[in-house]
């Protein structure tokens, strides 16, 4: 029997992107030669190698699914696209079997060892990955912190003791996480950004495509003891499409996008983070984001951040344009 999913919709595929940790999709189409001509090889690899919520083997009708095509930009078939922790690892385009068996092995070879070391490792685009999450995803939607514009980023007010932007869309688990909660180890590097002069930060990102944005998940695991503790953000304040990043004066004369205050009941107790849900509607087509963190929680003078995802759809839609069938060996 066969366990390949047929995808019926956005949603359907979204669904399975957050459950599946890999998820292998067949772009295809019934006119198209080269997609039968393979598709008996897929459904081979497909029962060979699925692993429950591990390995997910998925098929995409691009006629029946125009929007679906639209989205990852599909201009040939078939086109098999891996993605890893809802992020694409690896495009193969045409019926090129000795791509695409090789790239199955290595999927094989990390679901079954389950660490990630030799195969895909994190996913990532420009430095920037986003396999670790703090937080759960809202339903239909998935982490595309990986469309941030790493180059592009400008943090004002960073203290440069501590981290800097980059460091905030990382992959990995906060080193403070493993360490004990506030507390990195003596050779652990200080992955997180805190403020310098005061509790203010300012940070600008760029997309590398226009998003739709529903969610920003930020952690913050300050510590509960010592000199100076930093404090976790209370008021932030988020401004869309701007060309620049805001001076701190400038940011008190534009009126946000919008304003939230976190409460102590919305930091998660075991990861650190909160989750900044934003009003979908004026987060459309967003193609830069400035966060503004305006004071903290407490008395302290300085605000810490360790971690932030972008959680949302990614993609502007395109005219699809007339599909190309590439045979074996095709690219």
């Amino acid at each position: 029997m066969s366990k390949t999913v047929h995808v019926t919709s956005d949603t359907h595929l979204d669904t399975l992107l957050s459950q599946s940790k890999i998820v292998v999709t067949d772009f295809w189409a019934d006119w198209c030669g080269p997609c039968k001509a393979i598709a008996p090889l897929y459904e081979q690899l497909s029962a060979k190698f699925s692993r429950p919520q591990k390995v997910t083997f998925t098929k995409v009708d691009t006629e029946a699914q125009k929007d679906i095509a639209t989205k990852y930009q599909i201009s040939s078939l078939p086109t098999f696209m891996v993605f890893k922790n809802g992020q694409t690892v690896d495009t193969i385009k045409g019926a090129d079997q000795k791509k695409l068996v090789s790239a199955l092995q290595k999927i094989a070879a990390e679901a079954d060892s389950d660490s990630g070391a030799g195969g895909y490792g994190e996913s990532s685009s420009g430095g920037s990955g986003s396999s670790w999450k703090g937080a759960g995803l809202p339903r239909g939607y998935r982490d595309i912190t990986d469309q941030v514009d790493v180059r592009g980023l400008d943090l004002l007010n960073a203290d440069s003791d501590f981290g800097d932007a980059r460091g905030l869309f990382a992959g990995s688990k906060p080193t403070t996480l493993d360490a004990g909660k506030g507390k990195a180890k003596e050779d652990d590097k200080k992955d997180w950004v805190e403020s310098d002069t005061d509790e203010q930060l300012m940070l600008y990102m760029p997309f590398q495509s226009t998003l739709k944005v529903h969610t920003i998940q930020i952690t913050s695991i300050p510590p509960t003891e010592g000199d100076e503790v930093p404090m976790r953000p209370k008021t932030v304040q988020v401004y869309s499409n701007r060309a620049h990043v805001l001076g701190f004066d400038e940011a008190e004369g534009i009126p946000a996008t919008q304003s939230v205050e976190l409460r102590p009941q919305d930091w998660d107790a075991e990861t650190g983070t909160a989750k900044i849900e934003l009003r979908f509607v004026k987060f459309q087509n967003v193609t830069s984001l400035v966060v503004f963190i305006v004071d903290g929680d407490g008395d302290g003078e300085k605000v810490r951040v360790d971690r932030l995802r972008i959680i949302g759809e990614t993609g502007e839609k395109r005219e699809m344009g007339k599909l190309e069938k590439v045979g074996e060996g095709g690219d």
